[in-house]
């Protein structure tokens, strides 16, 4: 972060969130979190959920136009990071006893009720990168519980009527602006895709083997906007170079690929529903920050996992695996408990 930037003050704000996150990483791995099944606890989250993202609107800190934070001077707090977290458990909770009876198409509305409804708040701020992060937790959760091919094809006809309406009542300006400069990439390099355009000559700048660390021109000579938030991986592509993006890339990849091996041995469907999730919530943002850096999707605010400025989405980043690993604590006592019974017998 010292290296983009040249000022020390975006490090020693990270490190703080850094730490901070890593106590609740291991505060959480050692309690028992399997009151999160309970039926009222999804409940509370709900509402609780739909409260931060109402009084947002009233009582938040607008920045470039959306009204996203709530701030309390060196703290600020940012609620569609933990109504993600949210979602997550609440689908894992409704997936868990309905998972086979996914077919009915009750609970694919029901489900999406509970996603639409942050959805609408996190838009009307307008935050459209955390309201498509929140559909597409949605999406993946629901694809992963056994959806019918023609309930999906139904959605995806649903989403794109959704589109339209969104396009000509719900977005704002200058977001139709980057959908348009996503389609042509070129026409407002100097307004709308100044942005993306400076990305990619970032990464392009930094070839095979990178600048160097603290020799990034695009970023330490402002070239590059918001270079230590939602275009922090083209600042490290250009000081890192190609190999240094693989290596990014190769981490990312284990730490999905843990992510999914713990789910999968989850003692009860909600762990494994939950662990599918976070895995949905990594893969989504990483897909769509490293997308939208390379101006092959859209630009939104979407932050890279790790990597970008800013403390919630880390501390929601490391609250995620945290519960995930004290399930898996839990799920190796189920299996003693289970081993226990089959050869010594019930106690």
């Amino acid at each position: 972060m010292h290296s983009f930037t040249g000022d020390s003050s975006f490090a020693i704000h990270q490190v703080v969130w850094i730490i901070a996150s890593i106590a609740a990483f291991f505060g959480l791995s050692m309690i028992d979190v399997r009151f999160l099944r309970s039926t009222w606890i999804s409940v509370v989250l709900f509402v609780v959920t739909v409260s931060l993202l109402a009084l947002l609107a009233i009582l938040g800190e607008a920045t470039r136009g959306s009204v996203n934070w709530f701030s309390f001077g060196f703290f600020s707090f940012q609620p569609s990071d933990f109504a993600k977290l949210a979602l997550i458990i609440i689908l894992a909770k409704y997936f868990s006893r309905r998972h086979i009876e996914i077919a009915n198409v009750k609970h694919i509305l029901v489900s999406g009720f509970y996603a639409f409804v942050f959805f609408i708040l996190v838009l009307a701020n307008p935050d459209l990168g955390s309201a498509m992060m929140i559909f597409l937790i949605w999406l993946g959760m629901v694809m992963v519980s056994g959806i019918s091919k023609r309930h999906l094809f139904g959605m995806f006809g649903i989403a794109l009527i959704a589109l339209a309406l969104l396009w000509n009542f719900g977005f704002k300006e200058y977001q139709k602006d980057r959908i348009r400069n996503f389609i042509y990439p070129l026409s407002d390099i100097h307004g709308a895709g100044y942005n993306a355009y400076q990305s990619t000559v970032a990464i392009g700048s930094g070839g095979l083997l990178g600048k160097g660390v603290g020799y990034g021109t695009q970023s330490r000579l402002k070239f590059l906007p918001e270079y230590q938030t939602d275009f922090i991986f083209a600042a490290f592509a250009e000081e890192w170079g190609f190999i240094g993006i693989l290596i990014l890339l190769s981490l990312y990849g284990i730490i999905v690929w843990r992510i999914i091996i713990n789910s999968t041995r989850g003692a009860s469907n909600f762990e494994i529903l939950f662990g599918v999730g976070v895995a949905v919530f990594f893969v989504v943002h990483i897909a769509i920050n490293i997308g939208m850096n390379l101006n092959l999707l859209p630009v939104t605010g979407t932050p890279l996992p790790f990597m970008s400025y800013g403390g919630t989405h880390i501390l929601t980043e490391f609250t995620l695996l945290g519960i995930l690993m004290a399930m898996r604590k839990n799920a190796r006592l189920s299996h003693r408990s289970e081993m226990a019974n089959e050869f010594i017998g019930p106690q």
